[in-house]
């Protein structure tokens, strides 16, 4: 008997579904941008930005912004933005196996276009990535991209992923680390 031989992930990317992000949802003064890896399953089904009822980014949103999940979804971002935070994700579209970050096939990775937008925000002047795998795109992806003055006039702000999967560390842990945005996201003085 054969023992199977493990499948390249060139292999392996056709049988994974293509997942696409939504459009950037940042208003007319974007001056923290949140980026998050590729909406979930459940987010890309109800064509909200961190969908899952056990992400706790609108939780989170709702103490910091007032921008929780038991206002309609389209208010929520409406109150982002009023509050100078806008949301995205790193990248445009891949390939998954699955709901996790972990399941992204790296060969099917396709950036957005984060250097346009913040052309197009010159007032941005902080990036909240939303997990590790966001952190790790952002770094592989993005920053090459970008313009050495701009980069270096950008806060980068690797937070504790909101995803469910990411339970080992606790709940008041991550939110006293999200605090952080309350200071970016206010008005210059």
């Amino acid at each position: 008997m054969r023992s199977a031989k493990p499948r390249s992930e060139a292999a392996r990317a056709p049988r994974a579904p293509r997942v696409a992000s939504f459009a950037p949802q940042v208003g007319a003064c974007c001056r923290v941008l949140i980026l998050g890896t590729v909406p979930s399953p459940r987010s890309l089904e109800l064509r909200q930005s961190y969908g899952h009822h056990q992400n706790l980014f609108w939780p989170f949103m709702g103490e910091l912004f007032d921008a929780g999940p038991q206002l309609p979804y389209a208010q929520r971002v409406a109150r982002l933005q009023a509050h100078g935070v806008g949301i995205w994700d790193v990248l445009a579209q891949c390939r998954r196996r699955g709901a996790l970050d972990s399941d992204i096939l790296r060969a099917s990775e396709v950036p957005n276009d984060i250097a346009g937008l913040l052309a197009a925000h010159p007032e941005t002047g902080a990036i909240a990535l939303n997990g590790a795998k966001a952190h790790e795109l952002f770094r592989r992806r993005i920053v090459p991209q970008l313009p050495a003055p701009r980069l270096a006039a950008l806060r980068i702000l690797a937070l504790p992923s909101t995803s469910p999967a990411n339970a080992s560390i606790p709940r008041a842990t991550k939110l006293a680390r999200w605090r952080a945005l309350v200071a970016l996201a206010a008005p210059p003085h």
